[in-house]
């Protein structure tokens, strides 16, 4: 998705309608006074119109109609036109305020992924940095995002920008927003969990189609958005309404088994936890209750808790034992290294030739 580029005629100057008032009187050879006098309204009235210090309105829109023969909609587009380039003068005037606020965001990411256009000013940056996250200001972006601020204040672990990592949230509701769902049921998403840990033997091509389709038949939408500079998130999990829940993940770590455990990881906040969190997964975070057993629940969906423990009952197994085992799991290898090497039944330089490194279409794509 490229940003929307729209060109249209701003000058940057304004006619008040009682300029194009007098102007029109002095061709007529009227005077200000006699214009008073036919439209029933006072001198200083008419003055202060023509002089720019008043308005026109709708009532004395249609005197001038009655008494000039100029229609009455002209005088109200001139006044209209005026007052809409007054305000867009009081907007850049503001935007330019709103400079050190945007230098915060990944501007150029953001620009580089065709989220936003290329603008030349620090007003237009700004502007449409807010246009990027669909709010007005610096104060309506930061109660849009309130949540996510508090926490992010709160947690001394939290390693990641919050202008990014909001930034990167907001391309993930936008892909959602236009991607199509059935409504959520919970027990098609559990029951679709079983098939899409059957894909973790395919490649890309294979499995990124199909796990998003299983996903949507359930009523969540998966999206793979690459990470954005200073930002260390693996994942996030929200919920659009109350029928349609979003996964989103980073493509932070390439690996198998780093990808399939965070997808099972979101998987499980989806599951059981509340819809109205918004769950950020970003490394050296502190662990939650809920955070815990998603991982619980990663690890033990991935490779039975039965079976893992039989696998490491003698110690250090084998690379043969370790595909052989993953063969008769139904899992990708990879993944069965992953589990061993994190839980230190391994080294982590064992095996790494059976770990598949991932490149999504995602990462190549022009948004």
């Amino acid at each position: 998705m490229s940003a929307d580029k729209q060109y249209t005629f701003q000058p940057d100057y304004t006619i008040h309608p009682g300029e194009i008032l007098g102007e029109t009187l002095q061709t007529r050879a009227i005077s200000q006074s006699e214009l008073a006098s036919r439209c029933g309204l006072s001198e200083k009235h008419v003055s202060q119109i023509i002089n720019g210090r008043a308005s026109i309105t709708s009532d004395t829109a249609l005197v001038f109609e009655q008494v000039l023969g100029v229609r009455a909609t002209l005088w109200m587009n001139l006044e209209s036109n005026h007052r809409l380039q007054l305000a867009r003068r009081n907007v850049q005037d503001r935007l330019a305020s709103y400079g050190e606020w945007a230098s915060r965001f990944p501007i150029q990411a953001l620009t580089s992924l065709g989220w936003i256009s290329k603008q030349s000013s620090e007003a237009d940056r700004a502007q449409a940095l807010l246009q990027f996250f669909g709010v007005a200001s610096p104060d309506a972006w930061e109660k849009q995002y309130e949540k996510l601020a508090v926490a992010y204040r709160k947690s001394q672990a939290f390693q990641s920008s919050i202008e990014s990592v909001s930034s990167w949230l907001r391309i993930g509701m936008l892909q959602a927003a236009k991607t199509s769902t059935e409504t959520f049921d919970k027990s098609r998403f559990h029951r679709a969990l079983g098939e899409i840990r059957c894909l973790t033997q395919l490649p890309v091509c294979e499995f990124e189609p199909r796990i998003k389709q299983l996903c949507s038949e359930s009523g969540v939408v998966l999206v793979f958005v690459p990470e954005l500079p200073k930002i260390r998130l693996s994942g996030a999990t929200r919920w659009i309404s109350s029928d349609k829940a979003l996964i989103m993940q980073s493509l932070r770590h390439r690996k198998d088994d780093h990808f399939w455990f965070t997808f099972f990881h979101e998987a499980a906040h989806v599951l059981f936890h509340g819809k109205r969190a918004v769950f950020i997964d970003e490394e050296l975070m502190e662990d939650s209750e809920e955070e815990r057993k998603a991982d619980a629940f990663a690890a033990n969906y991935l490779i039975p808790s039965k079976s893992y423990a039989s696998l490491i009952r003698s110690g250090h197994p084998s690379k043969a034992a370790v595909v052989a085992f993953a063969k008769n799991q139904g899992i990708a290898p990879g993944i069965v290294v992953g589990r061993l090497q994190h839980d230190e039944v391994i080294p982590f330089s064992w095996f790494n030739d059976l770990k598949r490194t991932f490149v999504f279409a995602e990462e190549n794509e022009d948004y």
